[in-house]
């Protein structure tokens, strides 16, 4: 059983090539849930688009649409034509209460898998080695991740990448420190050392001549495989991953040392791009450097802006790496398409890598590259968030302080759990709020970091949606019943839907199929928080009007139950896929 959206499809689709000929089937009708529910449950407004294209009158094509359009199984009456020729249907009582049942018996609540599948890589979260963690990361990190579970759930192959910063001038700075100041006991440190550890060396780069000399010959030997100098640089690079992987685990986020695909694995790769591009002549030579001038990209001074491929000095730069990595993820990972959740700031950069990788044949119609751009946090006087002492947020103390503020608000709200259980839901609720907060708002847009607002019971907040379902799941208990039975074939047919909040739940329930699509279409994850925000508001409008417990009959009760049962279900399957966990009880 599909859900309305698709089924329409299919029918306008259909009615569009009796019509107006085969090759009109495949036109987009323009189909979505009605704005205003006395128009209806969903308009079609392909009539006016289409009307251009035919030289006729919008009402007169719409007509003509409607009389090819096959409805009686789906609504009561006939399609109204309104204005100028909107198409208005409204589904009979009947057909969802038979779509409501089928959902509940599916374990997939209606969500098809995707007819022709990808393989999509998608690059996030991207950490630098030898530096810890910090909110910069968690943007990346929370939005790659949502993403990837998305895409996955609707059939396609995701294989996740993790370009992490571990190689180049920096590495040779600190291995060399590590060198004179530890002897190379490597043995003795720690992610927490790294953090000061970098600085030190760093100043010592700039600072010291001598030192610098020293490291950059450590950054030649690093790059000529010198036994002792790979041996430090893994080790950096294993301390490293356990921090990451630290920082996942609290997370929630499925990311793997598997999924590592750091700067250093492609630097074997570098001087074939660079050949590549100047055979191809897309690169050229300027001032000792080898670049690709895309077109539109100039400076205040109205000259070209390079994207530099190989440096003056032989070394390579950023875009090298990245063009090495399309090469890589399509013709060894097959990719056909590659999403980079990478911040704003970097818009410049991939469209000019993009660019070049189309131009070079890398990338093509069968064959994309999208760049996910986010926005930065900020804080609540506006400017980019910070600690109190103005530097920079580590991503462990910020999860451990959300977990600290959740716990005190389980403390007081709920003094029959036991200790155990009110950390549990701390670190749920807490992690959940945090996670929830990035995902809720449009990502390309700056938001404002909140304690308050994102640790609120009430409001478009993860907290509200894991009480949502919690409330749900209590309705069961005190049921005596097990939600799991209820959503048995058998009891598919025992749904009613005759109350208008029954009808406006069971719209929305069916909505999620579609929602989730559009997520993986536009890269969006907001899209799937409004629309969980809305499902669990329309369905405390529903519990507030439709008594489930104490309803007329039984025969009600039960179809009532079921409706609980999908609306836990969906909540739980959508929170999911957005990587934030649900308790039964909070």
């Amino acid at each position: 059983m599909h859900d309305p959206i698709t089924i329409l499809s299919e029918r306008f689709a259909a009615a569009l090539g009796a019509a107006f000929g085969p090759e009109h089937a495949s036109t987009d009708p323009i189909l979505a849930p009605a704005q205003n529910t006395k128009f209806g449950d969903y308009q079609a407004n392909i009539a006016m688009s289409l009307a251009k294209k035919l030289g006729q009158k919008p009402r007169d094509v719409a007509m003509a649409i409607v009389s090819n359009l096959r409805w009686d199984d789906l609504c009561d009456k006939a399609p109204d034509i309104a204005g100028p020729g909107f198409i208005n249907l409204t589904l009979s009582a009947d057909y969802l209460a038979k779509l409501a049942g089928a959902f509940a018996s599916d374990e997939r609540l209606g969500i098809r898998k995707v007819d022709h599948p990808q393989t999509v890589v998608v690059d996030y979260s991207s950490p630098n080695v030898a530096k810890e963690m910090h909110v910069g990361h968690l943007r990346s990190t929370v939005i790659g991740d949502a993403l990837a579970r998305t895409l996955e759930h609707l059939g396609h192959t995701v294989i996740r990448q993790n370009h992490v910063g571990d190689w180049g001038t920096q590495f040779g700075m600190l291995i060399e420190y590590l060198l004179e100041s530890a002897g190379g006991a490597e043995g003795q440190m720690h992610i927490a050392d790294l953090n000061a550890f970098y600085q030190k060396a760093k100043q010592k780069f700039d600072a010291d001549a001598d030192f610098a000399t020293r490291a950059r010959k450590r950054v030649v030997a690093l790059q000529a495989g010198d036994a002792q100098t790979n041996t430090l640089w893994r080790h950096l690079v294993n301390e490293s991953k356990q921090h990451f992987n630290e920082a996942y685990s609290r997370l929630g986020v499925t990311l793997s040392d598997d999924d590592i695909r750091g700067e250093s694995f492609y630097n074997d790769k570098l001087a074939a791009v660079v050949e590549s591009l100047q055979q191809k002549k897309l690169a050229v030579e300027s001032d000792g450097a080898v670049c690709v001038f895309v077109p539109g990209f100039a400076g205040k001074d109205g000259e070209p802006v390079p994207l530099i491929v190989r440096k003056s000095d032989g070394g390579f730069g950023y875009a090298a790496t990245d063009l090495a990595a399309i090469r890589y993820r399509v013709g060894e990972l097959s990719a056909n398409r590659i999403v980079y959740v990478v911040d704003a700031r970097q818009k410049d950069h991939f469209e000019q890598v993009f660019w070049t990788a189309q131009q070079a044949g890398w990338l093509d119609a069968a064959h994309t590259a999208e760049h996910v751009r986010f926005g930065t946090i900020l804080g609540e006087d506006g400017t980019p968030f910070k600690t109190r002492e103005g530097g920079t947020v580590k991503l462990a103390a910020l999860l451990s302080e959300a977990v600290d503020r959740a716990a005190g608000i389980v403390k007081a709200k709920n003094t029959d759990l036991d200790a155990e259980a009110q950390r549990e839901v701390a670190r749920v609720v807490g992690i959940g709020a945090v996670k929830y907060a990035d995902l809720s708002g449009d990502r390309v847009k700056d938001y404002v970091f909140s304690w308050d607002r994102m640790l609120a019971m009430e409001g478009n907040t993860a907290p509200y949606l894991q009480y949502a379902y919690a409330r749900i799941r209590s309705i069961f208990r005190k049921a005596g019943e097990e939600s799991s039975g209820m959503a048995m074939p058998e009891l598919s047919a025992a749904v009613r839907v005759e109350h208008v909040a029954e009808r406006a739940l069971v719209l929305k329930l069916m909505q999620f199929g579609p929602v989730v699509k559009a997520v993986a279409a536009s890269l969006e994850p907001h899209r799937l928080c409004t629309y969980l925000y809305e499902l669990a508001t329309m369905f405390s409008a529903f519990y507030e009007n439709c008594p489930v417990l104490k309803a007329e009959d039984d025969a009600t009760r039960r179809s009532r139950l079921v409706l609980c049962d999908l609306t836990a279900r969906t909540l739980r399957a959508g929170l999911n896929l957005l990587g934030i966990e649900v308790l039964d009880r909070m």
